[in-house]
């Protein structure tokens, strides 16, 4: 088994459209999240972060999994409090960044993602999977409750969907996980990355800022109660609308005209 150094476990590919490919590059583990790969992560999402120039990241995988969660082998070496803190610490505080990046981050799903594999796919903006990937909150089966994948998970499906796929780690195939609102699309395996620029193609034609606002809201304002949540949606809006891609907007719709704006 050729296991990649910390160099090559993640692979970066940007285009001149400020799109940035993440590729999890560790497929003879299964693209496990173990300290190094949650490393590599952290880094690359901190430095698109900080980039204004970046418009969209896309997480990707090689290999047959698209990940397979934390490494339990990993996990079973070291029998120690400390260390498990240390490491679901990692991890929270990197799909966090996932979570606060003002850029949307679409997940392309080509195989199976399995507990913290799974919270990555779920914690993603949007995801596109192919027809063959599968999905599972598989811990269970091992004794271990998959705690930090039920965050995002009980905001993307419905309840008690959540509890089953916790309770009982079942897998649900990619056409359930759509209809149940864990992935965006589902389509065959050839035309996933075509499926995946249709959707990156469309992002890029609107204005970064708008795109910021908008995604920072939806996820504080789900968390709030209805009057809070309209209080901060109207006033994300009022700011929105005096940025100078939002006046041109307007004027462009009032003249009957594309918008000219700066993307």
């Amino acid at each position: 088994m050729t296991i990649p150094n910390s160099d090559e476990l993640l692979l970066i590919t940007r285009d001149t459209r400020g799109v940035i490919t993440l590729t999890l590059n560790d497929p003879a583990r299964f693209n496990a999240l173990g300290s190094e790969m949650l490393t590599v992560l952290q880094q690359a999402l901190d430095e698109a972060g900080r980039d204004e120039s970046v418009r969209v990241v896309v997480l990707a995988a090689a290999g047959k999994a698209f990940c397979a969660g934390h490494n339990l082998k990993d996990m079973a070496a070291n029998p120690d409090l400390a260390y498990y803190q240390k490491l679901f610490a990692q991890c929270s505080r990197m799909m966090l960044t996932i979570h606060k990046l003002p850029v949307p981050v679409i997940a392309r799903v080509q195989g199976m993602a399995t507990a913290a594999g799974c919270q990555l796919v779920a914690q993603c903006d949007l995801a596109v999977a192919a027809d063959s990937a599968s999905f599972a909150t598989s811990g269970i089966h091992y004794g271990l409750f998959c705690a930090t994948p039920s965050v995002p998970l009980v905001r993307n499906v419905p309840a008690k969907r959540a509890m089953e796929m916790l309770l009982t780690g079942d897998f649900m195939d990619a056409p359930t996980a759509l209809a149940q609102g864990l992935v965006n699309r589902v389509v065959p395996a050839d035309v996933l990355d075509a499926e995946v620029e249709q959707l990156v193609q469309s992002i890029l034609q609107k204005p970064r800022v708008a795109l910021a606002m908008g995604k920072a809201l939806v996820y504080q304002q789900r968390e709030l109660g209805m009057d809070a949540a309209y209080q901060l949606a109207g006033q994300t809006m009022a700011t929105n609308m005096m940025d100078a891609a939002a006046q041109e907007g307007a004027r462009a719709f009032a003249e009957k005209r594309q918008p000219a704006w700066k993307r």
